[in-house]
């Protein structure tokens, strides 16, 4: 299946693996793009740099497809060394970088002029448009039902996507409910040319995380998930705990004047880390879309995206041409 998203990325398929905090090693985006799609690795998850250089490397010995890095650019007092993180990518001959959270406008100009593809996370067809005018390649657009922060408008994918499509001269990839071959089918049919998947790559064999959370998303459904830290408008899409009712709670009761030292013992990323590695369901919140209840097994990656690509070639040939008559 060819798209502008494949040809932009040199990728067999128009599946992305979206950049996850704790989850972004390189065990996941060799496997995701030995699969055909796009592998990413998730700079900040890497303690330092040097660490980030050397999981680059890593990387590389699994796979010889391409592959991206995730780099998120966080609101904070305490800004991570950027300029190393890039240099790093450049260094490792990475051409493909995700960014997400503020604008990458800051630091395109060293990520451009290294030949890096850029492809941008947004939430809302401004951002969208201001990242097509700073230079960015393409665009990921996250509907409201995605995992991790969804950004303050609420407007799902049936929406935000066609709304994209009409204002957006370069190519976009959907994200936000995408999980299988009807997904990318009607990702498509609403204007993108592929999708990202996050939360569903979570529930595969190659994903470095406890089992215990792999599970946890089988069994749960489309109605286990929470928005916290909307008082703050930094709202989060996150599964349902023991954190996260506390989390609520404590929202409830301090209402607009909650800070984010009331919760930050329920939302710090070693905690999170803590869900993630190594099992302790109910230590912290952690990201997780609405997507769940389409998540039935935990298959390998190659597997996954096979599946992925033989269900959306058959709705397109059977399912949709028969409408037609054809």
């Amino acid at each position: 299946m060819k798209t502008r998203i494949t040809e932009l990325f040199g990728i067999e398929h128009p599946i992305i693996q979206g950049g996850m905090h704790w989850v972004g090693y390189a065990e996941l985006a060799a496997a995701v793009s030995n699969a055909g799609g796009l592998g990413i690795l998730t700079a900040l998850t890497q303690p330092t740099p040097e660490d980030l250089a050397r999981e680059i490397a890593r990387c590389r010995e699994m796979t010889d497809k391409p592959f991206g890095v995730n780099l998120t650019f966080l609101p904070s007092f305490k800004e991570p060394p950027y300029p190393e993180y890039i240099q790093a990518i450049i260094d490792g001959s990475v051409k493909i970088v995700e960014t997400a959270g503020r604008s990458p406008e800051k630091y395109m100009e060293q990520l451009k002029s290294a030949g890096i593809k850029v492809i941008h996370k947004c939430t809302s067809v401004r951002h969208a448009l201001k990242a097509q005018r700073i230079g960015c390649d393409a665009v990921s657009v996250d509907g409201f039902e995605c995992a991790g922060h969804p950004g303050e408008d609420d407007i799902p994918n049936f929406i935000l996507l066609p709304r994209a499509a009409e204002e957006l001269t370069i190519p976009f990839v959907a994200s936000g409910g995408m999980a299988d071959g009807r997904s990318l089918v009607a990702a498509m049919a609403l204007g993108a040319e592929g999708m990202n998947m996050g939360t569903r790559f979570l529930a595969t064999r190659e994903a470095p995380i406890h089992d215990r959370v792999k599970q946890t998303i089988v069994d749960s459904d489309e109605l286990q998930t929470r928005l916290i830290m909307r008082p703050l408008r930094n709202t989060e899409r996150v599964l349902r705990n023991r954190a996260v009712d506390e989390i609520i709670r404590i929202e409830a009761e301090k209402g607009s004047d909650t800070t984010i030292d009331d919760i930050r013992h329920l939302v710090t990323g070693a905690k999170g880390k803590l869900v993630l590695h190594e099992g302790r369901m109910d230590e912290a919140a952690w990201s997780c879309g609405m997507v769940a209840g389409l998540i039935h097994d935990v298959p390998s990656c190659d597997e996954l995206i096979d599946r992925i690509m033989t269900e959306a070639h058959a709705i397109i040939r059977e399912r949709l041409a028969g409408f037609l008559g054809e």
